[in-house]
Order: C-alpha cells, then structure tokens, then sequence
C-alpha cells in the first residue's frame, strides 16, 4: 500500500512539472515566439498558452513603445566646431517573429545604430542647422534610423535631439554675434523712425506754408507745453505786425482830440550822433585832433 502511494505521488508530481512547463500566460502587451525543436513555428498571445513539454520552447516579446536614451556622442559639424549632442529614440516591435530571428538582441542593435546614424547626419550639418533646425534633422534621423531598424521588425517613432553642449569660447562668440546682430537691429530702426520723422516734418511744413496762421498756433502750443514748468521763464517776442492796428487806433483819436500828433520818425532825419569816448592817452588823443582839425 504504501508502494503504491508512493507511485502516485511521483506521478502527481511528474504531471504537476509537466503542467508548469507546458502552461504560459502572456499579458496583452506581450507576444510568445514558438519554436518547436529549435523551428519557428508561430506567435502566440495574449492570453493562455498551451506548450509541449521539452519540446517547444518560447521567447517572450514585448509590443510595448521602449524610451531609448541615446548616449552623449562627440560631433564635428561641418564648419569643424565640436559638440556634444545626446538624444532620445522611441521604437516598438511590431513584429516579434523577426525582432527574435533576425537580430540577436534588438534593443542593444536599435541603440548602436542610433548613435552610429547620430554622428553620420549631425557632422554634415553646420553648428547654425543644428541649433536652428532641430525638427528636421530629428525627421532625417527618425527616416535613416527606421529605414536601418525596419528589417528587425521594430519600428522608430520617433527620435529627439536633446541637448547640444558646444565649447565656451564659442558660446562667447555666439553671444558677441547675438548682441551685434541686435545692435544693428536697433540702429536700422532708429534710421527708419528719423526717415519717417523726416517726411512727416517735411509734410507739415507744406501745410504750413499754405497757411502762416498754423505756425502760431503751433507757437502758442509750444508756450503752454513750456509754462507748465514753474522753474521756467519765458521770454515772449511781440511782433511789430499785431502792434501795427494799435498805434494807428491811438494815433486817429489822438488828432481826433486835436492833440499834437506824434512825429514820424521817417521825417525827424537821422539821429544825432551820439558823443564817441576814447581810451587814450593824452599824448595820443592830441595826435588824434590834430589829424583831425
């Protein structure tokens, strides 16, 4: 009796290991490439997966997108400046069958060509395409990289360039660049307001030739601007022509009151001459008369 326990518990326990080695269960986001007697036979998933024991033999394969960082790589863009440049790959398997038999280890394999094709595509771009065009050399690094990858069954999403490390001293002259260049700009932009300054002034100056009254009026509106100041003293010249109906007016009532009327400076001749001092000595002030009488 005992014997025969004995029988059943190792039969038990053979059909147990048996189960164990013939039973998988793949999750949705994986894949189990079969081989039977080292021949593929198919994929199999999600799900339960019934293998034959010794026999068959599985690899498991996952569809899930894989973040590949790719390692920071020493570039010489094609002006011959050095820099350093790392960026990020995302790829799938989108097909296990061949991501297993056609490359040994795909992850290893998609991270060396992405570095190789890195270095190839940046070193014949100048330094101003790489830090100014970065979309499209990422489009031209996602097409090589895929195109390289796309017999191994995995495919390239896409690819990023991250980070771009260039020397100092060309940081320095890059930042020297950006100044001129917005010095420059500054100075094209004060020429242009003093051009557009210019033609206006210059069409002002046309209305007001057409009329004299908007220059006074534009002087009386430059003495307001100035009086708004306390500290200021303004000196304000009378022209002759306003005071002109004045002095008639007070020159025809005063003839009409039968007063003496005010001489005509025109009629009164010159003026005399007014007395002229000397600072010299005696001796030659009567040098001076004597040349004189």
């Amino acid at each position: 009796m005992t014997a025969v326990l004995v029988v059943l518990a190792v039969i038990v326990s053979l059909l147990v290991l048996l189960a164990g080695a013939s039973v998988r269960i793949l999750r949705e986001y994986e894949r189990g490439v079969v081989f039977r007697l080292g021949r593929l036979i198919d994929q199999k998933g999600p799900g339960l997966i019934l293998l034959v024991p010794i026999v068959d033999r599985m690899v498991r394969t996952g569809l899930r997108t894989v973040t590949l960082s790719i390692p920071p790589q020493d570039v010489i863009t094609r002006d011959n400046v050095t820099a350093r440049v790392n960026a990020v790959a995302y790829f799938r398997v989108v097909d296990p069958n061949r991501a297993v038999t056609a490359v040994e280890n795909y992850l290893q394999a998609t991270s060396q060509i992405s570095q190789t094709t890195l270095r190839s595509v940046l070193g014949k771009a100048d330094l101003d395409t790489l830090l100014s065009e970065r979309e499209r050399l990422n489009e031209d690094l996602q097409t090589i990289i895929d195109q390289q990858t796309e017999p191994w069954g995995v495919k390239v999403t896409t690819v990023e360039i991250k980070d771009v490390e260039i020397p100092g001293s060309m940081q320095q002259a890059m930042a020297r660049q950006a100044e001129a260049e917005r010095n420059r700009r500054a100075k094209v932009i004060d020429a242009e307001g003093e051009a557009q300054a210019a033609d206006r002034l210059a069409d002002a100056g046309e209305i007001i030739a057409r009329n004299p009254t908007t220059l006074q009026l534009r002087y009386l509106q430059t003495l307001r601007d100035i009086g708004n100041n306390p500290a200021s003293t303004i000196v304000f010249p009378m022209p002759l022509d306003l005071l002109k109906p004045l002095l008639q007016a007070t020159r025809g009532r005063k003839d009409a009151a039968g007063g003496e009327p005010e001489p005509d400076p025109a009629a009164l001749g010159p003026a005399p001459e007014m007395p002229r001092f000397s600072a010299d000595t005696p001796a030659q002030e009567a040098s001076r008369l004597a040349r004189e009488g």
